[in-house]
């Protein structure tokens, strides 16, 4: 096998079927296949937990579909977890399909997750005294986690791809030790790619030619060769478990004989055939540290086995893999034609003819490369140059959804599961909201009441922290009755499900103990009407009650206005959703009216002596508690109350924004906001606020003064340029004043006016440019009133816009029914006419 020729088969003494495997490789589960069929075991031994023993029947269950994960989580931590991920074409998977298929037992002999789990929590323990915080890692163990989370590049790790991949060795001093066998063993076949050589003698190798285990004695050679060279490449806890799984196969053939077969990570081979003392591997496993552990099966996706890090299983390909180990003949050709199809429905211009030239040209590079067969690197550039027309774009969508793919396992209903999980589990059907591993916009409108229980689901899991879904701006609407998630199962999920299974057996009572947890833990006042207004987004009225109490002794103690100013907004949102959602929020708005009294009293003490950086916050606070207020004294303090109980809560935030106004001591960009928005609710008269604006602008003002009291006054987005668009008075305060600023301190409220007016649209920059450009004495007609704007009269011309309605009625769809077709087109002939003449 290019360069490790040599016959194979089972061992001359007898003894085991060892068969070595690169995990997730297609032609080791093919080849695994044929092994099995040739020797017909009496029983089949994986490397994998012994806790998921009782779940490989679940394996045969018409509703499994692959790829799957064994999960296993320690039960007083069930953040603490491991994944063994399988796929169709992990071999791993093939056995234990086979053994079920010929009523063969199965079996799982690695080092049992008790351990394993209890390993990671060792380590954790370990960097918390060394460093003196860490955060644990799910799986942690070497490569029981290495394959269950992908804490190296591939699942497969030390067993045939890259013996370093563990999570780290007894000896720190040798955790530089790092050693590829597949890449040792491709630069001894002469090859630069490990993975190119390991697609031209595995992947490429036919089904069914010569002996069906000649693989695994070339590999078990290799790997025998690599281990006597570098010994356990300085991971100490693999000889722990090749201990363990020795005393499994031991005890295999005890009851079976010689009929007992292993499939194992190549890497183990030598280890397991290694004849040692019972004692010795007893002595190995003897004191191990131990945790509670749960397993089940969970769904998995293919965009997680292409993952090298968190819980990925670390394989580049999964797609392309998949369909090698399920083409039954002429894989590149059905390949292209998969590509053909995928480019077909996005539109892109794709014939048979580019197949026929597709594979032709990655026949060629094959050929060209010495490769037997093309391999998914010739397949790639052949797409590029064909279908793709040279660009890296549309081969993106390709390697996106082919060649690692959006598939998502399922797990039959009968697989165990948390409480929490089932109840989850029933509520996903009845609302009709499927998991999927493709990210999917998802557009509700709350009126309806499945739409309505779909939002109300995602934000409990929201709360429980369980981001399945994500709220994002609606582009449809901006009303309360709309709501946009960008949703996207991952499998981790499941584990944070396992983890919120603490609260409660339920969706429901979970996160509304969760909500009361976290609402006496919530350290800051923002922090607790951030969370009412999720409970009533989650519509959890049970937790509401704590949370309001927490809220009103929060606020009663906090003196800090800005805090105040920053939590009522939230706090008044959360009232509209009594309206969309039927919620009752009468103690919001009482504990809201009365936040919004202590502001009042609070905030003009809080606004003097400001720097400018402090300024602008609490001009940004001043905003808030405008919008805050307008809300507040609109809404019913119950359902049953006539509307607006809080009306006069705007008579006092007006009152306070005079007296901010009128203080010296109030920064600028405060004092000119406060009269913006007493003009914008027709408190000020037009002429007051001009009055204001000319003392400011005086020349005993320090211009950065004035300045800042122009960014208060016109700046921020608040339609301050329609403003002076429309006030000629204003825009030629703003004028004389800027042309009289002194040169020396002109740079130094340049940025300032530059953030102000650079703010507004182009369109009103370029209509005041021409207002200032036509100067002070020319500008009273294209400011007089009425539109105010540059290129309109003063008067309103009747005829001209009598001749315009009936053609705005006609585009409405409002015609009289009265006239016939003759008639309505001459009506709207003489109504254009009458426009354009």
């Amino acid at each position: 096998m290019t360069g490790l020729e040599r016959h194979g088969g089972r061992p001359a003494g007898g003894g085991p079927l060892l068969l070595g495997v690169r995990h997730h490789g297609p032609g080791s589960a093919r080849a695994v296949r044929a092994a099995l069929d040739a020797a017909r075991p009496e029983t089949v031994l994986i490397e994998g937990p012994p806790e998921a023993d009782a779940l490989i029947a679940l394996a045969g269950d018409e509703d499994m579909r692959p790829p799957v994960a064994l999960l296993a989580h320690a039960v007083d931590e069930p953040g603490r977890s491991a994944f063994w991920p399988l796929a169709e074409f992990s071999p791993e998977w093939v056995a234990i399909r086979w053994a079920l298929e010929h009523e063969v037992p199965a079996r799982f002999i690695d080092l049992p997750a008790t351990h394993t789990l209890a390993w990671g929590r060792d380590e954790t323990d370990r960097a918390v005294g060394e460093e003196g915080d860490a955060s644990p890692k799910a799986g942690g163990d070497g490569k029981g986690a290495a394959e269950a989370d992908g804490s190296g590049r591939e699942a497969a790790g030390r067993d045939g791809e890259g013996a370093g991949d563990s999570a780290g060795g007894e000896d720190p001093s040798q955790d530089d030790i790092r050693v590829d066998p597949l890449a040792v063993l491709a630069e001894t076949a002469g090859y630069d790619d490990p993975e190119r050589w390991w697609e031209d003698v595995v992947e490429h190798r036919g089904s069914g030619e010569g002996d069906p285990f000649a693989p695994f004695g070339v590999l078990e050679e290799a790997m025998g060769a690599l281990r006597e060279t570098y010994g356990d490449a300085g991971h100490g806890r693999d000889l722990v478990r090749e201990a363990y799984m020795r005393l499994q196969i031991r005890a295999a053939q005890r009851e079976f004989g010689d009929g007992v077969a292993v499939v194992c990570g190549a890497w183990h081979v030598p280890a397991l055939r290694r004849r040692t003392a019972v004692t010795a591997d007893r002595a190995l496993l003897k004191g191990l540290a131990k945790v509670k552990a749960d397993m089940t099966w969970v769904p998995w996706t293919h965009r997680r086995l292409s993952r090298a890090s968190g819980y990925g299983a670390g394989i580049d390909s999964p797609g392309w893999y998949g369909h090698l180990f399920g083409a039954p003949d002429r894989p590149v050709e059905r390949w292209m034609t998969k590509v053909a199809g995928l480019l077909r429905e996005e539109d892109r211009i794709v014939s048979p003819a580019h197949v026929i030239e597709a594979v032709r040209l990655a026949e060629t590079l094959a050929a060209m490369r010495g490769r037997p067969l093309p391999g998914l690197g010739e397949t790639t550039d052949a797409v590029r140059a064909v279908m793709c027309e040279g660009s890296d774009v549309p081969l993106a969508l390709v390697h996106d959804r082919l060649v690692v793919g959006d598939v998502l396992g399922e797990v039959p209903r009968s697989a165990p599961a948390v409480p929490l999980q089932r109840d989850l589990d029933r509520t996903q059907r009845r609302l009709r909201l499927k998991p999927e591993a493709l990210e999917r916009e998802l557009e509700l409108d709350l009126r309806k009441e499945t739409d309505a229980g779909r939002s109300t689901l995602l934000h409990r899991l929201l709360l429980l922290g369980v981001a399945w879904g994500e709220p994002v701006t609606s582009r449809g609407s901006t009303g309360t009755f709309r709501e946009t998630w960008r949703l996207r199962w991952e499998p981790e999920l499941a584990v944070r499900v396992a983890e919120a299974g603490v609260w409660g057996t339920t969706v429901f009572a979970a996160a509304t103990a969760k909500a009361e947890a976290d609402a006496v833990a919530a350290q800051g006042l923002a922090e607790v009407t951030a969370l009412a207004e999720r409970c009533l987004l989650a519509e959890l009225p049970q937790a509401l009650p704590v949370v309001m109490r927490v809220l009103a002794d929060r606020a009663a103690l906090d003196a800090d206005v800005g805090h105040l100013a920053q939590a009522l907004p939230a706090l008044v949102r959360s009232l509209r959703y009594g309206d969309v959602r039927g919620t009752d929020t009468g103690a919001l708005a009482e504990v809201a009216a009365g936040l919004a009294e202590r502001i009042f009293v609070g905030l003009p003490p809080a606004c003097a002596a400001l720097d400018a950086d402090a300024a602008e916050e609490m001009r940004r606070h001043v905003d808030a508690v405008q919008g805050a207020v307008a809300l507040l004294a609109d809404a019913p303090a119950s359902p049953a109350d006539g509307p607006g109980p809080h009306r006069g809560l705007r008579a006092r935030w007006q009152s306070v924004l005079h007296v901010l106004s009128e203080r010296d001591s109030v920064p600028g960009v405060i004092r000119g906001r406060a009269v913006r928005l007493l003009l914008d609710d027709g408190e000020l008269a037009q002429d007051e606020a001009a009055r204001l604006m000319g003392l400011v602008l005086s020349p005993g003002t320090p211009p950065g003064d004035a300045a800042a009291w122009i960014e208060g006054f016109v700046g921020g987005g608040s339609g301050g340029g329609m403003l002076l668009l429309h006030d000629e008075r204003l825009l030629a305060l703003v004028d004389a004043w800027l042309t009289g600023v002194p040169a020396e301190a002109f740079t130094d409220v340049l940025p300032l006016l530059r953030r102000t007016f650079s703010a507004y649209e182009p369109g009103v920059r370029r209509t005041l440019g021409e207002l200032v450009r036509r100067g002070p004495g020319q500008r009273a007609s294209a400011v007089a009133a009425g539109p105010g704007l540059y290129g309109f009269a003063a008067e309103l011309e009747n005829d001209r816009a009598d001749a315009v309605l009936p053609v705005v009625r006609l585009l409405l769809g409002l015609g009289g029914p009265e006239d016939g077709p003759q008639q309505e087109e001459e009506n709207v002939e003489n109504d254009l006419a009458g426009v354009t003449g």
